[in-house]
């Protein structure tokens, strides 16, 4: 009793713990402006869960851009909606809604195969989607939620536009990932014999793990495309803590608390949106910027498991033997 208590309380703990510490620096320091960034005419994007949030705010600005932009969601109302803002706005958008579901493997293959079937180029790929504080669950085919949804699904999504990002980028004008992570990854574990968290469950420890693992598999997706020499970087970036409805799982009492706190202390989803977009277009001005880990609208130092070369190397193997990769 003791012992499962203990694997429940702790990673609550750190995470809130963290969270204030995080809210603390937010408080102390402004928020990134996102500077002008460069026309993206001709491009095309995908980006998942860009129907509201930040991911909304990132389609928004890459469509007043010039991009072709695919929103990939599993809610089609809300994706319609988002495009019929955006439209309003700016006339000459292009933006369009496809059905994704990362909680399905077979949903995620066919989003990959109908966008392959278009011979359209793909130049950026925004991995956006994602899920927090679930209560315990399985995807379609069996994976834990936070660990299928936010990692796995992304994981094998980018997989299988990874020659269409490759076509597509070419020196100066590379193609980019990005995996949208955050600051918890720091205090994430990865257990490779328990990546389902089956042991002993913890949805703050399976919400933490998954964002380690988003910034393993980005690390070591921008290592091979460079060491294969194809036109293609990876980043993970952290928004901050910024409003959106991820925090819909908190108990109640937190979740009054952030409904009271939001407005001064989270960032707003345009503002959170900021940094990605820096880490999403910034390749496009150098080449040499990309890749990393971005936070506060600039790369930086990561948590100490990134330098660990084997447990990258060997989540990534475990990862396509789960999908039937290898």
């Amino acid at each position: 009793m003791w012992a499962a208590l203990r694997f429940r309380l702790l990673p609550a703990i750190k995470l809130y713990l963290l969270g204030f510490k995080v809210l603390l620096n937010q408080l102390l320091n402004k928020p990134l402006k996102l500077p002008v960034m460069p026309r993206q005419d001709g491009k095309v994007a995908i980006v998942t869960g860009g129907g509201r949030g930040i991911g909304y705010e990132v389609v928004q600005n890459l469509a007043r851009l010039g991009a072709h932009v695919i929103i990939g969601g599993r809610d089609e109302q809300r994706g319609l909606a988002a495009i019929k803002r955006i439209c309003e706005e700016d006339k000459e958008a292009r933006v369009e809604f496809e059905k994704l579901d990362l909680a399905s493997l077979q949903s995620i293959q066919q989003f990959a195969d109908s966008f392959k079937k278009r011979n359209l180029p793909l130049n950026i790929l925004v991995n956006n989607a994602g899920v927090m504080l679930v209560p315990e669950s399985r995807t379609e085919d069996g994976f834990e939620q936070h660990f299928g949804v936010n990692y796995l699904g992304h994981f094998l999504l980018t997989w299988l536009l990874l020659d269409a990002l490759k076509d597509s980028g070419k020196p100066g004008h590379v193609s980019c990932v990005v995996n949208v992570s955050s600051s918890a990854h720091s205090i994430g574990e990865i257990k490779l014999n328990d990546l389902n968290s089956c042991q002993h469950y913890s949805p703050h420890a399976a919400y933490c793990g998954s964002k380690l693992a988003q910034v393993l598999f980005s690390s070591h997706l921008h290592q091979k495309m460079q060491r294969e020499g194809f036109p293609v970087v990876s980043c993970a970036v952290d928004p901050g803590m910024v409003d959106t409805a991820l925090y819909r799982h908190l108990c109640t009492p937190l979740h009054l608390a952030r409904s009271l706190i939001a407005r001064i202390l989270f960032r707003t989803p345009a503002e959170g949106a900021a940094t990605v977009l820096s880490a999403t277009l910034s390749p496009a001005l150098d080449e040499a910027s990309g890749g990393g880990y971005w936070a506060n609208g600039r790369r930086e130092m990561t948590t100490p498991p990134i330098f660990d070369l084997q447990l990258p190397l060997s989540l990534w193997e475990i990862s396509l033997q789960l999908l039937g990769l290898q």
